[in-house]
């Protein structure tokens, strides 16, 4: 019996104080995160950067999917390479074992085959069961964080708050359409950013509403526009029914509003008080009553009230015969 706690002592103590690259055993709790960042920077390789607080015991960091393994590195705060142990299994990592340190460790590496460019449009899938941020080059200002439009401007990211699962899009080249209109006597410009072939734009001053063909489906469509040309609320419609579409405000009485058409076809965006009214009168097929000439009603009721006073008449004069 005492010869089996010996082994057990001692199996602890030799992975304890003989670190290797290649450990394949959790020791430790999990380690305590300072910063999770992801750097998306138009390549088909992500570059991840883990900051781990200080710490006098074992800590375990987990990874995110797709790691190429040569590329991880382990430094402390002056650059300094740490070991470090590597967790897997069936030949995918999952976590590293952080060593104890009076200084941060900083963990970084690349991924792969998580995001890929498709008709100008890079598409990044990520998953992480913890807070992260994501870092996009200074070219970027326009992203879609699962398929809500996202108007960076002088930030550098967004942040993922408690993790999950993102999809993050945004385009290689911006794909720009800029059509110029009048509202009474001003001329506005309005923004239109997509991938899809865009024909037949129209603005309608009387309704305050913007028409454009739209020739290809389940293609990101961007509109961006002073805020008074179609007014708040919108509503937005393909070949006349409504369909979702998200708001971004990226400075004062300046909009975006984004969607993604199912199907090709006309895009409307309207002013949705204007739209109600419209289509509450032409609903109705009857004429309202204050639009019958008064002159036709008074001599409908003198006719209507002769009818009746005939009919009387009659009735009393058989009465009297008989």
């Amino acid at each position: 019996m005492n010869n089996q706690i010996y082994l057990i002592v001692l199996f602890l103590a030799l992975v304890t104080v003989i670190p290797t690259v290649s450990a394949q055993l959790s020791v430790g709790e999990e380690a305590n995160q300072k910063l999770i960042e992801i750097k998306l920077d138009k390549s088909e390789i992500v570059n991840v950067k883990h900051v781990i607080a200080a710490s006098g015991i074992t800590g375990n960091v987990n990874l995110f999917d797709g790691v190429i393994t040569e590329s991880i590195i382990v430094t402390n705060d002056n650059g300094d390479e740490k070991e470090f142990g590597l967790i897997g299994y069936g030949g995918a990592l999952e976590s590293i074992t952080i060593f104890p340190s009076n200084s941060s460790s900083i963990i970084k590496y690349n991924l792969k085959d998580v995001s890929t460019l498709y008709e100008n449009l890079w598409t990044s899938k990520i998953q992480y069961s913890e807070t992260f941020s994501v870092l996009f080059s200074e070219e970027t200002d326009l992203i879609f964080l699962n398929n809500t439009i996202i108007q960076l401007e002088n930030k550098k990211g967004v942040s993922v708050n408690y993790g999950g699962n993102a999809t993050i899009q945004y385009y290689d080249k911006i794909p720009k359409i800029i059509e110029e209109v009048s509202l009474e006597e001003d001329k506005f410009n309005v923004e239109i950013i997509t991938n899809s072939k865009i024909d037949k734009f129209n603005f309608n001053q009387e309704s305050k509403s913007i028409k454009f063909q739209v020739n290809e489906k389940n293609k990101f469509v961007t509109v961006s526009m002073e805020e008074e040309l179609v007014g708040d609320p919108y509503i937005v419609l393909l070949n006349d029914e409504k369909i979702m579409y998200t708001k971004s405000i990226s400075k004062e009485n300046y909009v975006s509003l984004s969607m993604k058409p199912q199907a090709v076809g006309e895009i409307i965006i309207s002013n949705s008080q204007y739209h109600n009214d419209l289509t509450q009168i032409t609903s109705n097929d009857t004429l309202p009553a204050e639009s019958i000439p008064n002159d036709y009603f008074i001599w409908l009721v003198f006719g209507g009230v002769l009818i009746i006073v005939a009919i009387v008449v009659i009735i009393i004069m058989r009465k009297i015969k008989k």
